[in-house]
């Protein structure tokens, strides 16, 4: 069954610093034809780093949507569309923690909100790491860095003390994968 929609017109609302957003007319496989309202993203990477003593590298950060502090690890939007998520990814963790780990691999991608939202988040895994260096933090982040063995951050995902949803996925991909090695 092809569900495939067709654009028909596109307008752009909003074109701010991170998001633009976007109206479009489209037309359902069906004939019928609709509207989408939509948030186009640059993309996003994020970092599950896990150290040598089974720790995941975390942030405390104020997310002003929801007014209040969350749990969540290092992540950050790409810089330009064609950066390497991988590099971006190093950058980030860098930046925020001052890790630079000796293997960095591809956990794969979260869609946050696909229905409205055009953001993919590039997740990964890096360990072989000791602690973190000099941070480097943007003028608008305020961040406290902490670790948490990764069963408890697993747990903790699971008993709905960790509502970031990209935080989530990639713990409990982490938390997957390291089981499945044991």
């Amino acid at each position: 069954m092809d569900m495939t929609e067709k654009t028909t017109s596109s307008r752009l609302v909003y074109d701010g610093r991170v998001v633009h957003l976007y109206v479009d007319g489209v037309s359902l496989p069906n004939g019928v034809a609709s509207t989408r309202e939509y948030i186009r993203h640059i993309g996003a990477v994020c970092v599950l780093a896990v150290n040598d003593r089974g720790e995941v590298v975390l942030e405390r950060q104020y997310r002003y949507p929801f007014h209040k502090v969350l749990i969540e690890i290092p992540a950050g939007k790409l810089d330009t569309p064609g950066e390497d998520p991988r590099e971006a990814a190093l950058r980030e963790l860098r930046e925020e923690t001052g890790i630079v780990p000796r293997k960095m691999e591809l956990l794969g991608e979260y869609y946050g909100s696909p229905a409205i939202l055009g953001e993919r988040i590039w997740m990964f895994l890096a360990t072989g790491f000791e602690s973190g260096g000099a941070r480097h933090l943007d003028e608008d982040e305020m961040l406290e860095v902490f670790t948490m063995p990764l069963d408890e951050a697993a747990r903790a995902v699971l008993a709905g003390e960790i509502p970031d949803g990209k935080t989530q996925a990639a713990i409990l991909r982490g938390y997957y994968r390291f089981q499945q090695q044991k």
